[in-house]
Protein backbone atom coordinates (compact mmCIF):
# COMPACT_ATOMS: atom_id res chain seq x y z
CA UNK A 1 0.00 0.00 0.00
CA UNK A 2 1.40 3.40 -0.96
CA UNK A 3 2.23 6.02 1.66
CA UNK A 4 -0.32 8.40 0.14
CA UNK A 5 -3.14 5.88 0.51
CA UNK A 6 -2.08 5.26 4.11
CA UNK A 7 -2.08 8.99 4.82
CA UNK A 8 -5.54 9.39 3.31
CA UNK A 9 -6.85 6.58 5.52
CA UNK A 10 -5.11 8.09 8.52
CA UNK A 11 -6.72 11.49 7.92
CA UNK A 12 -10.16 9.86 7.55
CA UNK A 13 -9.72 8.16 10.94
CA UNK A 14 -8.39 11.37 12.48
CA UNK A 15 -11.44 13.34 11.36
CA UNK A 16 -13.66 10.86 13.20
CA UNK A 17 -11.77 11.19 16.52
CA UNK A 18 -13.86 12.01 19.61
CA UNK A 19 -11.25 11.31 22.30
CA UNK A 20 -11.40 14.69 24.08
CA UNK A 21 -14.87 15.64 25.41
CA UNK A 22 -13.90 19.24 26.24
CA UNK A 23 -12.59 19.95 22.77
CA UNK A 24 -14.91 21.55 20.23
CA UNK A 25 -15.22 19.61 16.99
CA UNK A 26 -14.83 19.33 14.03
CA UNK A 27 -11.34 17.95 13.79
CA UNK A 28 -9.24 20.33 11.68
CA UNK A 29 -6.52 18.87 9.51
CA UNK A 30 -4.60 19.70 6.39
CA UNK A 31 -4.61 17.92 3.05
CA UNK A 32 -3.54 14.24 3.07
CA UNK A 33 -0.33 14.82 1.11
CA UNK A 34 2.88 12.82 1.05
CA UNK A 35 5.60 15.33 1.83
CA UNK A 36 9.19 15.51 3.14
CA UNK A 37 8.17 18.61 5.12
CA UNK A 38 5.71 18.69 8.02
CA UNK A 39 4.33 21.73 9.79
CA UNK A 40 3.14 21.35 13.39
CA UNK A 41 0.74 24.03 14.60
CA UNK A 42 -0.66 24.41 18.10
CA UNK A 43 -4.44 23.98 17.88
CA UNK A 44 -7.12 25.41 15.59
CA UNK A 45 -8.83 28.64 16.52
CA UNK A 46 -12.51 29.56 16.42
CA UNK A 47 -12.52 30.21 12.65
CA UNK A 48 -10.66 27.12 11.48
CA UNK A 49 -13.41 24.60 12.25
CA UNK A 50 -16.12 26.25 10.13
CA UNK A 51 -13.59 26.94 7.36
CA UNK A 52 -12.33 23.35 7.44
CA UNK A 53 -8.60 23.99 7.28
CA UNK A 54 -5.74 24.99 9.61
CA UNK A 55 -4.41 28.56 9.71
CA UNK A 56 -7.49 29.82 7.88
CA UNK A 57 -7.68 33.28 9.43
CA UNK A 58 -5.42 36.27 10.16
CA UNK A 59 -2.53 34.30 11.70
CA UNK A 60 -2.52 32.14 8.61
CA UNK A 61 -2.27 35.15 6.32
CA UNK A 62 0.83 36.25 8.18
CA UNK A 63 2.39 32.79 8.18
CA UNK A 64 1.69 32.08 4.52
CA UNK A 65 3.20 35.47 3.71
CA UNK A 66 6.42 34.25 5.31
CA UNK A 67 6.42 31.11 3.19
CA UNK A 68 5.57 32.98 -0.01
CA UNK A 69 8.77 34.99 0.45
CA UNK A 70 10.74 31.75 0.27
CA UNK A 71 9.00 30.23 -2.70
CA UNK A 72 5.58 28.74 -1.87
CA UNK A 73 2.24 30.50 -2.09
CA UNK A 74 -0.48 29.50 0.36
CA UNK A 75 -2.13 27.24 -2.22
CA UNK A 76 1.13 25.48 -3.07
CA UNK A 77 2.07 25.17 0.61
CA UNK A 78 -1.24 23.54 1.49
CA UNK A 79 -0.87 21.14 -1.44
CA UNK A 80 2.75 20.21 -0.79
CA UNK A 81 3.34 20.34 2.98
CA UNK A 82 1.63 18.06 5.49
CA UNK A 83 -0.03 20.29 8.08
CA UNK A 84 -0.33 18.70 11.52
CA UNK A 85 -0.87 20.15 15.00
CA UNK A 86 -0.41 19.40 18.67
CA UNK A 87 -4.22 19.27 19.04
CA UNK A 88 -6.68 19.08 16.15
CA UNK A 89 -9.88 20.49 17.68
CA UNK A 90 -10.67 23.99 18.98
CA UNK A 91 -10.01 24.05 22.75
CA UNK A 92 -12.58 26.79 23.37
CA UNK A 93 -12.12 30.13 25.05
CA UNK A 94 -10.26 30.64 28.32
CA UNK A 95 -12.17 32.26 31.21
CA UNK A 96 -9.94 35.34 31.10
CA UNK A 97 -10.01 35.68 27.33
CA UNK A 98 -8.09 34.19 24.45
CA UNK A 99 -8.11 30.53 23.45
CA UNK A 100 -7.84 27.90 26.17
CA UNK A 101 -4.49 26.10 26.31
CA UNK A 102 -5.08 22.35 25.80
CA UNK A 103 -4.59 20.24 28.91
CA UNK A 104 -1.70 17.81 29.28
CA UNK A 105 -4.13 14.90 28.85
CA UNK A 106 -5.55 16.39 25.65
CA UNK A 107 -2.08 16.90 24.23
CA UNK A 108 -1.15 13.33 25.13
CA UNK A 109 -4.29 11.87 23.53
CA UNK A 110 -3.73 13.79 20.32
CA UNK A 111 -0.01 12.97 20.21
CA UNK A 112 -0.80 9.46 18.97
CA UNK A 113 -2.02 10.97 15.72
CA UNK A 114 1.15 13.01 15.35
CA UNK A 115 3.32 9.99 16.14
CA UNK A 116 1.51 7.97 13.46
CA UNK A 117 2.03 10.76 10.93
CA UNK A 118 5.73 10.87 11.71
CA UNK A 119 6.06 7.14 11.14
CA UNK A 120 4.08 7.25 7.90
CA UNK A 121 5.73 10.30 6.35
CA UNK A 122 9.29 10.05 7.74
CA UNK A 123 9.72 13.82 7.24
CA UNK A 124 13.17 15.24 6.67
CA UNK A 125 12.17 18.72 7.86
CA UNK A 126 9.64 19.66 10.55
CA UNK A 127 8.44 23.22 11.22
CA UNK A 128 6.94 23.61 14.72
CA UNK A 129 5.02 26.89 14.95
CA UNK A 130 4.50 28.47 18.36
CA UNK A 131 5.58 27.59 21.89
CA UNK A 132 3.21 24.65 22.39
CA UNK A 133 4.38 22.97 19.19
CA UNK A 134 8.03 23.73 19.89
CA UNK A 135 7.76 22.25 23.38
CA UNK A 136 6.73 18.88 21.93
CA UNK A 137 10.14 18.61 20.26
CA UNK A 138 12.26 20.69 22.63
CA UNK A 139 10.72 20.56 26.11
CA UNK A 140 13.87 22.08 27.59
CA UNK A 141 13.54 25.30 25.56
CA UNK A 142 12.28 28.02 27.90
CA UNK A 143 12.16 30.92 25.43
CA UNK A 144 11.74 31.39 21.71
CA UNK A 145 15.18 32.99 21.48
CA UNK A 146 16.63 29.64 22.54
CA UNK A 147 15.44 27.86 19.38
CA UNK A 148 14.17 30.21 16.64
CA UNK A 149 16.85 30.88 14.06
CA UNK A 150 18.59 27.53 14.41
CA UNK A 151 18.37 24.18 12.64
CA UNK A 152 18.36 21.30 15.13
CA UNK A 153 17.99 17.55 15.07
CA UNK A 154 14.88 16.33 16.83
CA UNK A 155 12.91 13.14 17.30
CA UNK A 156 9.23 12.33 17.72
CA UNK A 157 7.38 9.05 17.45
CA UNK A 158 10.69 7.25 16.95
CA UNK A 159 11.53 9.32 13.85
CA UNK A 160 14.56 11.63 13.56
CA UNK A 161 14.49 14.81 11.46
CA UNK A 162 15.71 18.39 11.15
CA UNK A 163 13.55 20.97 12.92
CA UNK A 164 13.41 24.71 12.30
CA UNK A 165 11.21 26.46 14.85
CA UNK A 166 8.99 29.43 14.05
CA UNK A 167 7.15 31.87 16.32
CA UNK A 168 3.38 31.87 16.26
CA UNK A 169 2.12 34.39 13.66
CA UNK A 170 -0.79 35.56 15.83
CA UNK A 171 -1.60 39.25 15.65
CA UNK A 172 -1.73 39.25 19.44
CA UNK A 173 1.98 38.45 19.55
CA UNK A 174 4.58 41.13 18.94
CA UNK A 175 7.56 38.78 19.25
CA UNK A 176 8.10 38.29 15.51
CA UNK A 177 7.74 42.03 14.82
CA UNK A 178 10.28 43.27 17.37
CA UNK A 179 13.97 42.55 17.96
CA UNK A 180 15.47 40.06 18.44
CA UNK A 181 12.44 38.12 17.15
CA UNK A 182 12.33 39.94 13.82
CA UNK A 183 15.92 39.06 12.98
CA UNK A 184 15.60 35.48 14.26
CA UNK A 185 12.50 34.93 12.12
CA UNK A 186 14.35 36.10 9.01
CA UNK A 187 17.20 33.75 9.91
CA UNK A 188 14.83 30.82 10.41
CA UNK A 189 13.10 31.41 7.07
CA UNK A 190 16.47 31.58 5.32
CA UNK A 191 17.41 28.23 6.84
CA UNK A 192 14.11 26.71 5.68
CA UNK A 193 14.70 28.07 2.16
CA UNK A 194 18.14 26.44 2.05
CA UNK A 195 17.04 23.04 3.37
CA UNK A 196 17.06 20.29 0.76
CA UNK A 197 13.57 19.06 1.75
CA UNK A 198 12.07 22.53 1.22
CA UNK A 199 13.96 23.00 -2.05
CA UNK A 200 12.51 19.72 -3.31
CA UNK A 201 9.02 21.17 -2.87
CA UNK A 202 9.78 24.09 -5.14
CA UNK A 203 10.13 21.73 -8.10
CA UNK A 204 7.38 19.38 -6.94
CA UNK A 205 4.50 18.85 -9.34
CA UNK A 206 1.48 17.70 -7.36
CA UNK A 207 -2.24 18.33 -7.44
CA UNK A 208 -4.61 19.25 -4.59
CA UNK A 209 -4.61 15.66 -3.29
CA UNK A 210 -0.87 15.13 -3.41
CA UNK A 211 -0.94 13.10 -6.63
CA UNK A 212 1.92 13.61 -9.05
CA UNK A 213 0.87 15.39 -12.20
CA UNK A 214 2.01 14.38 -15.67
CA UNK A 215 4.62 16.63 -17.19
CA UNK A 216 3.40 18.86 -19.98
Amino acid sequence: MSVLIQIKRHVARLRACEACPDMIRPVVTGQPVESPVMLIGQAPGLREGPMGKPFAWTAGKTMFGWFEHIGLTEEKFRNRVYMAAVCRCFPGKAPKGGDRVPSRDEVERCSRWLSAEMRLLQPRLVLPVGKLAISQLFPEAEQLVDVVGTTRRASFGGVDFDAICLPHPSGASTWHRMEPGKTLLVRALAQIAQHEAWRSLLVSNVDLHGNELAHA
